[in-house]
């Protein structure tokens, strides 16, 4: 099904400003909090108005939507939240759960213990900048927490499984009061799971989680520029209860070339041209990212005139074609010269000045 605009999720205009948009959210995160609307449609409606307001209430986020959609926030590694948890949304608005309810949101791990889709991952990986132009494989590691082999991610002593937590009779929420009203908030001694070990698994302290460090392939693909992800869907933290791993986000930084300079799909770089090879004309040679190039100077050639060399830019992510490469000349004025050169230069400064003559 496709998905609906986030403007129209919202219920705001196009250039509505960043406390419309907030006021908006907090209307519709009140009206389908899962706390309040324990359905599934409740709960899908209130993940598509977050991920809305997480979009529009980034200005690079929205700057990106504006211009290419939902498709180009995609292109970005941003996935939404239609497969993340309810606590996930919880963590990342805090603020705003924290004005609504008076205590960070209301619930935050789930529901009466139920299975809990664990956690994201995100990762810096650097590559050179001709391997983000096209494309490279690195084998990278990463640690992350995986399940307590002493207790098989149970947390308890010798793989026992947790009792009934008493504080909450095992439905992972406390009622508090709050003025008239009253709340449903995680539990403080089962942390919101329903269940606590009377003895706990030594290894992992009762987390049942470890460290572990991973080797992970990652293609990156022709065209890729600084600052974009890739989604490694599972790759993240391993889900509690028998809940779905996260994902492992993988942030690109590209390392500036000395030489060469990236915009979009187009480069550019600068071309040193002798005084009389811009006077008459050449053939230069240079190097480029691919190799040896052979440049084209028409005579008559001006400092910092662009020669253009098409299809010698970037690949297009998509794969329609490359960009082009841009050379800008500069030219080069020598700083000392022989005898017979300068004789050479006052000759040809005087041919010149005899013609503007015979026309003045």
């Amino acid at each position: 099904m496709a998905q609906r605009d986030y403007y129209e999720v919202l219920g705001v205009a196009k250039d509505a400003d960043a406390g419309s948009i907030k006021k908006a959210y907090r209307k519709l995160a009140l009206q389908y909090h899962p706390d309040r609307n324990d359905s599934d449609e409740a709960e899908g409606k209130f993940k598509e108005a977050s991920e809305a307001y997480e979009v529009l209430s980034d200005d690079k986020k929205r700057q990106v939507y504006d211009r290419f959609g939902h498709d180009g926030l995609k292109n970005q590694g941003f996935s939404g939240f239609s497969g993340a948890g309810v606590e996930d949304i919880f963590s990342s608005f805090g603020d705003i759960f924290g004005d609504l309810f008076g205590m960070g949101g209301g619930r935050r791990r789930g529901r009466r213990g139920g299975p809990q889709r664990g956690s994201d991952m995100r990762v810096d990986v650097v590559v050179d900048f001709k391997d983000a132009v096209f494309g490279t494989e690195k084998t990278i590691e990463v640690e992350q927490r995986v399940h307590c082999e002493s207790c098989s991610g149970t947390g308890g002593k010798d793989g026992a499984q947790p009792e009934v937590c008493v504080t909450c009779q095992g439905r992972g929420q406390v009622m508090q009061g709050q003025g008239m009203f009253y709340i449903s908030t995680t539990c403080p001694d089962c942390n919101g799971q329903g269940k606590r070990h009377a003895n706990p698994c030594l290894e992992c302290r009762g987390t049942g989680m470890g460290l572990e460090t991973k080797e992970l392939n990652v293609k990156v693909p022709a065209g890729f520029d600084d600052g974009m992800q890739l989604r490694y869907t599972g790759h993240g933290e391993p889900g509690t209860l028998g809940g779905p791993a996260g994902d492992l986000y993988i942030r690109i930084r590209v390392r500036q070339h000395d030489v060469i300079q990236r915009e979009n799909e187009h480069l550019y770089m600068e071309l040193d041209v002798s005084m009389v090879q811009a006077a008459l004309g050449a053939d230069i040679t240079f190097e480029s990212l691919e190799g040896t190039e052979t440049a084209e100077i028409p005579a008559g050639t001006q400092p910092n005139d662009v020669i253009t060399l098409k299809r010698k830019g970037v690949p297009n992510l998509r794969g329609n074609g490359r960009g082009d490469l841009h050379l800008i000349c500069r030219i080069k004025i020598p700083t000392s010269l022989s005898s017979k050169q300068r004789k050479l230069l006052e000759e040809f400064g005087d041919i010149k000045a005899k013609k503007r003559g015979l026309f003045s």
